[in-house]
């Protein structure tokens, strides 16, 4: 396969991903750079970032459309972490790429263990909301993105429900707001790193990931978000296992 054909297949798969469960398309986005188009990682989180910035945004088009975007909760969510993922984009650069390679895995291996476990049931109109917690959770989230080129929607969602006590509709939706802002602030500090990018190979890669989206979101009307996830999570330890072994032999 060339490379334009792999592009056009795992932008497709990422946008799936993210359209559906509102998070999670980025922790395949930068192993699919790596394994399959040969980016290095320093470029693969750089070029992850810009992927995760324009499939958020049409993927939050779309759940805004359908009303499942809290703006204000997730404004201020997402707030809290434009700084966090500034200054972890800026240190990202300047680190050895085994370490971010590693960082990545662990992290991956959190979200599939986050996915597989049952999911936090929200307590609507309770009220049991706290302040420190949400910030700090969107400060986190935050740094994860700078550090690692990943939206975080795969914690966001889970954040969400559990810290602001969402439906996990709106978590979807909202994520989907916090993982552009933090996208997008992370990007601004890595604009000035000149970091060579292919764009022959991320240009196509983000319009199948863009069509892919708008799938995913009609997928997660017909098929059960718990099953969705189970999949996506099998699939993610198997890709997380195999970066780790790569990164330490």
């Amino acid at each position: 396969m060339t490379a334009l054909i792999l592009a056009l297949i795992a932008g497709a798969v990422v946008g799936l991903v993210l359209g559906a469960l509102g998070g999670g398309g980025s922790v395949l986005a930068v192993p699919a750079l790596i394994y399959l188009l040969g980016f290095t990682p320093a470029q693969a989180t750089t070029a992850g970032l810009i992927i995760v910035s324009a499939t958020s945004l049409t993927a939050l088009y779309a759940h805004a459309r359908a009303g499942r975007v809290r703006w204000r909760a997730g404004a201020a969510f997402a707030a809290a972490g434009i700084l966090p993922a500034a200054a972890a984009g800026a240190a990202a650069t300047h680190l050895p790429q085994a370490v971010l390679t590693i960082a990545f895995a662990a992290i991956a291996i959190l979200s599939a263990g986050t996915m597989l476990r049952p999911a936090a049931t929200a307590r609507p109109g309770s009220g049991d909301v706290r302040p420190g917690r949400a910030a700090g959770a969107g400060a986190g989230l935050g740094a994860l993105t700078g550090l690692l080129g990943v939206g975080g929607g795969f914690l966001a969602v889970p954040a969400l429900v559990t810290v602001l006590a969402f439906e996990m509709e709106a978590a979807v939706g909202t994520s989907l707001l916090i993982i552009t802002a933090n996208s997008l602030a992370s990007l601004v500090t890595r604009s000035g790193t000149g970091a060579s990018l292919d764009w022959a190979v991320i240009g196509p890669f983000i319009g199948t990931a863009i069509l892919g989206a708008w799938d995913g979101k009609r997928m997660a009307a017909k098929v059960s978000g718990p099953r969705l996830q189970r999949v996506f999570a099998v699939v993610l330890l198997a890709v997380a296992v195999f970066m780790l072994a790569d990164a330490v032999t």
